[in-house]
């Protein structure tokens, strides 16, 4: 994909917008304002010819209403042929889902359910846009506008997001000691964001200096001053981490927009060989951002009932985002007296990891300012989270892309569905 700069009008999205009147004419005109070249197409049209010639990626927003198989027949043809993507939003009632998976839709390809509202749709478009490195405007809150990420990026860079809606289970002690394994042995130049804007202490942790945030800087760029990237901000670990942190003042962060923290942590991407994000526990709408672009959200799960149960939560809520295939649940103090087989039965998941419990290990290693792999390199918990950043890396080397599977389209919902989530 040729390189183009961030806000050409060359490389901006075409999104074909086929619903019913008065509907679409809303959508188009919603779409617009968010920064996005939105036309309508009639229903009935064919798909292929209301695009442009010579455009990269297309977008489109295409309604079911009751003819599942002639809209995917209608996305396939013109797909046809095409040397770049098309990404769809299929808007679909319940009625019409299981029609829909029937008639085969693309892993690439969203549904959302009505009812729905022209920001929920745009979020969504703005998230499929983030995937596919594709810049919506150059206006201030549009995905892909702060500054330097160009569509020719590599996905080869991996984002890891460490995420449990209940806190006390471990995720700032994964999220660091992970950094630190990928590098210390495996040779990888590491960011690590600490993405926990209200009860965050990474760079604590780690023995290191409150420095300028993400959100001090976006303070003032927003008054003038020159674009500062992640990388720019973070401070260098003992072990080589790079770190730096979203906010530092839980009272003081209104420029944190979502699309706007998505937008900083590609852009870091192209200095780095692998981010660590450590998240807040909450379903906050920078929280789910991160997970719009996350290649894998990892999940401790700590052998007590309550963190069992946040992580079946995080289940459910992970398939209305559309980001239940990204899940991987880590076992933290896995020595602990519960079966491994039976966590995995009672969450629903299977562990891609177990970590032993290294107890007062963690403390002595923080305490120096260190993570347990540079403190004690020799220790068992250490060779623990070697094997997760193996099996991490060799699950990210077998997918150029990240894939999303067709899933129950009982569990199939908008992906701000339940309003709720962003307020918990």
């Amino acid at each position: 994909m040729a390189t183009q700069a961030i806000g050409s009008e060359a490389t901006r999205p075409q999104i074909a917008v086929a619903m019913p009147e008065p509907e679409r004419s809303e959508v188009v005109a919603g779409l617009g304002e968010a920064g996005f070249d939105a036309f309508s197409i009639d229903l009935d049209a064919p798909l292929a010819e209301g695009f442009r010639p010579g455009t990269e990626h297309l977008l489109a927003v295409i309604d079911v209403s009751g003819k599942a198989a002639a809209a995917a027949a209608n996305v396939a043809n013109a797909r046809r042929g095409r040397p770049h993507g098309l990404s769809v939003v299929f808007v679909a009632t319940d009625q019409d889902l299981d029609a829909l998976q029937a008639a085969g839709i693309d892993q690439a390809d969203e549904l959302m359910l009505r009812p729905f509202k022209v920001d929920e749709l745009r979020w969504r478009l703005e998230a499929m846009a983030i995937r596919a490195q594709v810049p919506t405007s150059s206006s201030s809150d549009a995905v892909l506008s702060g500054g330097g990420v160009d569509s020719g990026w590599s996905p080869a860079v991996p984002v890891f997001a460490v995420f449990n809606p209940k806190g006390g289970v471990g995720k700032t002690t994964i999220a660091t000691n992970l950094a630190a394994v990928l590098q210390l042995r495996k040779h990888m130049n590491v960011l690590l964001v600490d993405g926990d804007t209200v009860t965050g202490h990474v760079g604590l942790s780690l023995g290191l200096p409150n420095g300028r945030s993400m959100a001090d800087s976006w303070v003032d760029e927003d008054a003038g001053y020159g674009h500062e990237s992640l990388l720019d901000l973070a401070t260098l670990h003992s072990s080589g981490i790079r770190v730096v942190a979203l906010s530092t003042n839980p009272l003081h962060q209104p420029n944190l927009v979502p699309a706007r923290v998505a937008d900083a942590i590609l852009e870091a991407r192209q200095g780095v060989d692998a981010i660590v994000i450590d998240l807040h526990p909450s379903y906050s709408e920078v929280n789910l951002a991160v997970f719009a672009i996350a290649d894998r959200i990892l999940v401790p799960v700590t052998p007590d009932l309550p963190a069992m149960r946040a992580a079946i939560q995080l289940k459910d809520v992970a398939v209305e985002v559309g980001v239940r295939d990204r899940l991987a649940m880590i076992i933290n103090r896995a020595n602990s007296g519960v079966a491994v087989a039976d966590m995995e039965t009672t969450v629903g998941m299977k562990a891609m990891a177990q970590i032993r419990s290294a107890g007062l290990h963690f403390v002595w290693s923080a305490n120096a300012g260190k993570t347990l792999i540079d403190k004690f390199p020799k220790h068992p918990a250490t060779g623990d989270f070697e094997q997760l950043a193996d099996r991490l890396l060799s699950a990210h080397a077998g997918t150029a892309t990240v894939d999303r599977p067709k899933e129950s389209s009982s569990m199939l919902k908008n992906l701000f569905g339940r309003k709720a989530i962003s307020e918990a």
